[in-house]
Order: structure tokens, then C-alpha cells, then sequence
């Protein structure tokens, strides 16, 4: 019973995050800006949910702060960093994804269609994403070596968005006339999107600390929530999504022959 209403409590988190940013996207005529709301989206859940199981004094404080912290640090930093993209010095240009998405502008397809194709569509798949996060606030966590485990791998994909990101604002940083075609090096020789990799694996830690930490009940009942994320961010808005614009770059289609599009391999001669 807790659990479902934790995860009702989720869900008006999310409602709540997609109708601000709704009311944003109208004002700058640019679906780019739910990127921010993806991030900041599961921090809201987080917060709504430990608050919720702290008032009715059920599951373990520890985890659910614990949780809260590891939530808040993956996506605040992610809303942070695209924040730019999204809403900063090109706020007039749509990103090339959303613009496909939607067939053209914001203005010109109208706010009901970003509605159905952008926000409900982003809004679900971060509901239940954020499920293992939601119930784990109000239930016990008998199973503290998931909990370890998930914090290690939780590290390993913060380590490779983290690093990736950081590698790849060097290269946009470098002239045009100094730099490769394509970004080949650090974390970008083993995947073409290490980003993307690491927001997958972030979200599997998390499983781990609140899904499987929980019990094997609880595990199996949210397993699907990180193979949904990794589904969502590689094939749907991420990685796949992205490639159709970047294929059109002189020298990536050899880059992407070389260089695995999601998994890392170690790099090849």
C-alpha cells in the first residue's frame, strides 16, 4: 500500500516538473528545454518521495537521504550542463532531435503536439525510471551488498559522463583548424557516446541501491526501469536519435566503423 502511494506521489512530481516546463518551452518556442526537465524531473521525485517517507515513518532514512544525494548529484549536474544548450546563447535554434521529433518548430507544430510527442512522452518513461527510486523511500533494504554494489557501479557511470563531457568541451574548446574531425580520444576512443553510456549505468547503480536493495521481490517487480532508461536514452532521444545528424559530419561514419555506438570496448588500432 505504501508503495503505491509513493509511487502516485511520483507521479504528481512529474506532472507537476512537465506542466513547468510546459509553460517554458511556450515562452521560448524551444522543446530543447525539456533536457533540462529530465535531470531536475528525478531529483523533484527523489525529494517528493523521501519527504513522503519520512511524514509516514516507513522504510530506512538512511537509504532514502542516500538515495536523494546520489539522485540530486547525477541530475542536477546533467540539468546544469545542458542548460546552455537548452536555454542559453542559440535559445533561438531548436536541437536538431526535437526538431525531427516534431516535425518543425515549436510555434509552428503547435503546443499539443510537443505535448503528446515530447512531454507525455518524456514524463512517462521518467515515472517509471524513477519507480525503484520512488518505493525504496518507504520500504526496508534487508540486502546492503545490492546497496554497495549499486554505488559502485552508480560511480562508474558518473565517472564516464562526467569525464566524457568534460573531454569533449576540450575538443569544442580547441580551433577548428587545431582539432581532429571527429572526437577520437579519453573515453570517446571506447564509445561514441559516453554520456549516454554513463546515464545508463547510473540509473543500474540505482536499481541496485533501491530496486534490489529492497529484496528480490521489489528487484524483479523494477527490474524493467533501468532497461527501460537504457532502452529510452540509446535508441529513443539519445544515442541513436542523435547519430542521424552526425553521420551527415565529415569523417564520423569512419569514426563509427572503429568505435562502438553505446557498450565501451577498449579502442582499436
Amino acid at each position: 500500500m505504501h508503495s503505491v502511494l509513493a509511487l502516485a506521489v511520483a507521479l504528481a512530481a512529474v506532472v507537476l516538473g512537465m506542466t513547468v516546463t510546459a509553460i517554458r518551452i511556450r515562452q521560448l518556442d524551444k522543446a530543447a528545454v525539456v533536457d533540462i526537465a529530465w535531470g531536475a524531473g528525478f531529483v523533484l521525485v527523489a525529494l517528493a518521495t523521501a519527504v513522503l517517507g519520512t511524514v509516514i515513518d516507513e522504510g530506512e532514512a538512511w537509504r532514502r537521504w542516500l538515495l536523494v544525494a546520489m539522485v540530486a548529484v547525477w541530475g542536477g549536474r546533467l540539468a546544469w550542463h545542458v542548460r546552455g544548450r537548452a536555454v542559453g546563447e542559440h535559445q533561438g535554434k531548436e536541437d536538431p532531435r526535437y526538431a525531427e521529433m516534431l516535425g518543425g518548430s515549436v510555434s509552428e507544430v503547435g503546443m499539443g503536439t510537443v505535448v503528446r510527442r515530447v512531454l507525455v512522452t518524456q514524463g512517462t518513461a521518467q515515472w517509471f525510471v524513477a519507480a525503484p527510486v520512488a518505493v525504496a523511500a518507504v520500504l526496508a533494504a534487508p540486502w546492503w551488498p545490492a546497496v554497495v554494489a549499486g554505488v559502485l557501479v552508480y560511480g562508474v557511470g558518473l565517472f564516464f559522463e562526467v569525464v566524457g563531457d568534460r573531454q569533449l568541451a576540450a575538443y569544442k574548446a580547441t580551433p577548428r583548424d587545431q582539432r581532429p574531425q571527429v572526437m577520437e580520444t579519453g573515453l570517446w576512443a571506447w564509445t561514441r557516446h559516453p554520456n549516454y553510456f554513463g546515464d545508463a549505468t547510473v540509473w543500474w547503480g540505482l536499481w541496485l541501491v533501491a530496486g534490489l536493495g529492497s529484496g528480490w521481490v521489489a528487484g524483479l517487480a523494477t527490474v524493467l526501469c533501468p532497461v527501460a532508461m537504457t532502452l529510452f536514452i540509446r535508441n529513443v532521444t539519445g544515442a541513436k536519435l542523435l547519430e542521424k545528424t552526425m553521420m551527415q559530419r565529415p569523417g564520423f561514419p569512419e569514426y563509427a566503423e572503429r568505435v562502438p555506438m553505446f557498450f565501451p570496448r577498449p579502442p582499436r588500432r
